[in-house]
């Protein structure tokens, strides 16, 4: 059996994050082996409960001299917990082990115009401290993310970690990202952002291996693994909030297209009358049906914190206020729209609705619905399903940041102890 990494979409990390072998570190014999103790650390840190070595060796397809002799390294690099012996069943008694998820920890990270989510989670991405804190306004790209670098290190103070031990962070940037530069080519809703080096930026203040994406594209990862998305190996995550976006599974894998502007569906035209119209960074669909959009059209929209004015509004059309209710309507097609335009393209089997206009979700989601129902053909008996994101966007963001980040901390313990 060929040994193979599972880094599912992780191809643009860099070499020290990888786990990749380096000329003149042992030739093919050093990459194998470090190959193999990827292989053995995805069953192991995948375990939510102890195993034996007899387990790893079904798991992994590997020998039992080479599981044998990985674990023991393991075990004395103190990435793995001996339990003791268990009761025997006929031969010799079975040692059980744990991943010691601790040896480590890993942090996500995720820009927003006006709040940013910070997690610290263990080496299974398990969230052990998340905080909001407000996002800078009026410094530059660099200040700001040093200011988030020390605000990282302050929630690990927080959570008694060693800032040697973070393995790992995840940045989510609102905007285009070219993933294996780690560089946030353009940000529109954060002023002053184009072409910042995140990854370089931060791995000097946190000398930690950095990976950044787009932030909606952490979102479906998040949503696949914990959320709403669960068991769906081709699934999108359309957000729908100050910007709009879409994040892209297909067959288990991050889509994120040949200039990284996969899911960009903001810019997505929205009708023949709109082809000559300048929308600037924004795009067509993100100025008529984003947060800006949807308050241009309620009289009280636009005026203090969004959750309220939503809530008053989507009340106001249950009511019956016809101004309510033809904001939300137009809202709702013009989504509507953009989802089915999605799903004919990707056919995923489910698409999750998430963002700051979906946090009351029902109405919307009900309405959004309607639309694509209507816009699907009959004979177009299978439709993807929708669902909203059933987590509250703190702890998908927080979670996504971490899922991310626990594959590339699996590769820094590769790098370290390979």
């Amino acid at each position: 059996m060929k040994p193979e990494t599972h880094l599912r979409g992780d191809g643009g990390l860099s070499s020290r994050t990888r786990g990749i072998a380096h000329h003149g570190s042992g030739g093919d014999s050093g990459h194998l082996r470090r190959l193999n103790l990827d292989r053995v650390l995805v069953v192991a840190m995948d375990r939510p409960d102890s195993f034996t070595r007899a387990e790893l060796i079904e798991a992994t397809g590997l020998s039992a001299p080479t599981v044998g002799t990985l674990v023991s390294h393991l075990i004395r690099s103190g990435v793995v917990r001996e339990l003791g012996a268990g009761p025997s069943r006929g031969g010799r008694r079975p040692a059980f082990m744990e991943f010691n998820a601790r040896h480590g920890f890993v942090a996500g990270i995720d820009l927003g115009p006006t709040r940013t989510r910070l997690s610290v989670a263990d080496l299974r991405g398990e969230p052990l401290a998340h905080r909001i804190v407000p996002t800078p306004a009026g410094i530059g790209p660099e200040a700001l993310l040093s200011r988030m670098a020390g605000a990282v290190r302050a929630l690990m103070r927080d959570e008694a970690a060693p800032p040697e031990k973070l393995l790992a962070v995840a940045v989510g940037a609102p905007g285009v990202v070219d993933y294996d530069r780690g560089v946030v080519t353009l940000a529109p809703n954060l002023s002053g952002w184009t072409n910042v080096a995140v990854r370089d930026t931060l791995e000097r203040a946190l000398e930690a291996p950095v990976v950044v994406e787009n932030d909606v594209n952490l979102a479906v990862i998040g949503e696949h693994w914990r959320g709403a998305a669960r068991g769906h190996v081709t699934c999108v995550f359309l957000f729908v909030g100050t910007g709009i976006g879409a994040g892209v599974l297909i067959d288990g894998e991050l889509h994120r297209g040949h200039h990284f502007m996969a899911g960009e569906i903001a810019v997505m035209c929205m009708g023949p009358q709109y082809l000559s119209v300048d929308f600037g960074s924004r795009g067509c669909l993100e100025t008529l049906a984003g947060l800006q959009g949807l308050a241009a059209r309620w009289p009280s929209g636009g005026r203090g914190d969004p959750v309220r004015w939503m809530a008053e509004l989507f009340e106001a059309a249950q009511k019956g206020d016809r101004t309510a209710h033809q904001a939300v309507d137009e809202t709702a097609r013009l989504i509507g729209i953009a989802v089915a335009n999605v799903g004919a393209v990707v056919d995923p089997s489910l698409i999750v609705l998430g963002g700051a206009l979906f946090a009351q979700a029902e109405p919307l989601v009900h309405e959004v619905r309607k639309v694509v129902s209507s816009s699907s053909p009959r004979w177009a008996r299978k439709r993807p399903s929708g669902a909203a994101s059933s987590w509250p966007p703190a702890r998908r963001a927080a979670s996504s940041g971490c899922a991310c980040a626990k594959r590339a901390s699996r590769c820094e313990v590769v790098d370290r102890h390979g």
